[in-house]
């Protein structure tokens, strides 16, 4: 029988129809790309902790996580950015022996005339309205009062005669990045402080005394073999990178690795000045680890520019991963102000040591300008730009997975023969000639998507051949050329005042055509 049935019997007597159903030629891959958000809840939150779970909407993310948590003003940042894609909430609980910051807003003078105090808390307005016969201790109390309100908030407030404290709502180190500020659209957006009103605010802006760092061990043990691909893991220290990058890299047991083929990639974020984040990017070196560097001066805190920046390149790269992410905005991130913003020169040190920066766009938010990995170096300290963009291995991904689904559907209980052998047609055998045409056709069609190029390096590359060990064994050098991103458009502009129409040929620079000039007439 030269047809390979796989389970209709070959002895069968019964009379007379029968058929069996091969999807093998017609499946496409096809995978759900899901995001996962990393971060504290607090015990309002009714999700076990270390367990990741999924959530559809706000509202179940302020259920299940607390509102005002940090994981819940994460999904906020994320539900701003992506409302297309799937993601899940991976809750921690708050470290053992951890602190919640804390910062004081003074109430100075009273006002002279009526108006409005623009106070901003993690990036999010506060608006608080008084009268001039308000007093010091009845503006601390409406300020408080205001805050309290507002149960979306990362923070409590507490007001005792003028000084309103503010506590975080739940306790870890980055609760140290939680901002207070004043108008932050100034005077030219309406915001400004009414005349005689005098506050104090934090000294740097930001709250203080937050400590405390999560241990990941558990979940990132509880997130198994489930597939998450972008995840937002705002926790910056050595260690909790290095948990991660063993977790997602290319050891034996890393999702990246041979044994697992989970891939993904993480995103993080981090506010600091110039030349605290050069040395920061110099300390790094992780191919599936991505930094976002942004301002001291940015009232949103860095959890949720990590939630922003994942949910933007989830929405972007499952469309295309090959395709770069500069432009792309953070909606709902507040970016430092003009005079505080890194320059041209400051961007490019830092992309050029391992951080990925953002810029800001005609719509007034910051934007993505390259994703930068924070890897630079291979084994050897030399430095190498192989794993330097987040778009290398999201486009090497799509690769290996609609070459994995080509194989696992066309050949699943293949017999193998070597190149020549004579078999009858429909039989279930596969030799290492038809599986390099299969290889060859499937990239065909992943240059035809916009993944690679050079379809004629690719075949004089490609080796398929038997294992000379192990008959039952293939072994594939698969050598694609991932196609390339538009990221700088340099431009000579060699101009001239007037041409020299006495001349009729005319060669502009080296190498370059004659320019015809017409006679005058």
């Amino acid at each position: 029988m030269p047809i390979s049935f796989a389970n209709i019997p070959a002895n069968i007597k019964v009379p007379l129809y029968w058929v069996e159903v091969d999807p093998s030629m017609a499946g496409l891959p096809s995978i759900n790309l899901r995001a996962l958000m990393v971060g504290i809840m607090t015990a309002d939150g009714d999700a076990e902790p270390d367990v990741p779970i999924p959530i559809g909407s706000q509202a179940q993310a302020d259920m299940r996580f607390g509102q005002g948590s940090e994981l819940s003003r994460m999904f906020q940042a994320y539900y701003a950015n992506n409302f297309a894609n799937e993601v899940w909430g991976l809750p921690l609980a708050e470290p053992v022996g951890a602190a919640a910051a804390t910062g004081n807003i003074t109430v100075v003078s009273a006002p002279d005339e009526a108006g409005t105090i623009h106070l901003y808390i993690a990036g999010t307005h506060v608006p608080v309205n008084i009268t001039p016969t308000d007093t010091i201790d009845v503006i601390g109390g409406a300020i408080a009062a205001a805050i309290n309100a507002d149960d979306t908030l990362p923070v409590t407030a507490a007001a005792v005669t003028g000084t309103v404290t503010l506590t975080a709502m739940w306790k870890g180190v980055l609760t140290n990045d939680i901002t207070v500020s004043l108008n932050y659209y100034g005077a030219r957006g309406g915001e400004k402080l009414p005349p005689g009103l005098a506050l104090t605010l934090p000294a740097t802006g930001l709250l203080t005394g937050g400590s405390g760092t999560p241990v990941f061990d558990q979940a990132i043990n509880n997130m198994s073999e489930e597939p998450f691909e972008y995840v937002a893991m705002p926790y910056t220290d050595s260690t909790s990178l290095f948990d991660w990058d063993q977790e997602f890299g290319f050891t034996d047991d890393g999702r990246w690795g041979w044994q697992r083929q989970l891939f993904g990639h993480v995103f993080s974020a981090m506010r600091g000045t110039y030349a605290d984040l050069l040395l920061f990017g110099q300390l790094h070196n992780s191919g599936v680890e991505s930094i976002m560097a942004f301002e001291v001066a940015s009232p949103s805190p860095c959890f949720e520019w990590a939630a922003a920046y994942a949910a933007k390149a989830q929405r972007a790269l499952v469309n295309d991963p090959a395709r770069p992410l500069q432009a792309l905005s953070f909606n709902k991130v507040k970016a430092a102000g003009i005079h505080e913003r890194f320059n041209f020169a400051e961007l490019n040190s830092l992309a050029s040591n391992g951080l990925a920066i953002q810029k800001i766009g005609a719509d007034k938010q910051p934007m993505i300008a390259r994703e930068q990995t924070t890897y630079q170096w291979n084994l050897y300290g030399q430095t190498d730009d192989a794993y330097e963009l987040v778009t290398t291995l999201a486009t090497l991904a799509k690769l290996l997975r609609n070459q994995r689904h080509a194989i696992t559907s066309k050949f699943p209980r293949h017999k193998l023969a070597n190149d020549g052998t004579k078999f009858g047609p429909g039989q279930a055998v596969v030799t290492p000639g038809i599986i390099k045409g299969e290889l060859i056709a499937q990239y065909q069609q992943d240059m035809w998507s916009g993944l690679v190029e050079d379809l004629r390096n690719f075949k004089r590359y490609l080796i398929v051949e038997r294992d000379p060990d192990n008959p039952n064994r293939v072994n594939v050098l698969y050598p694609p050329d991932l196609i390339n991103q538009l990221r700088v458009f340099a431009v000579l502009a060699q101009f001239r005042l007037q041409y020299d129409r006495g001349i009729d040929n005319v060669i502009i620079g080296q190498n370059q055509p004659p320019y015809n000039v017409a006679s005058n007439a």
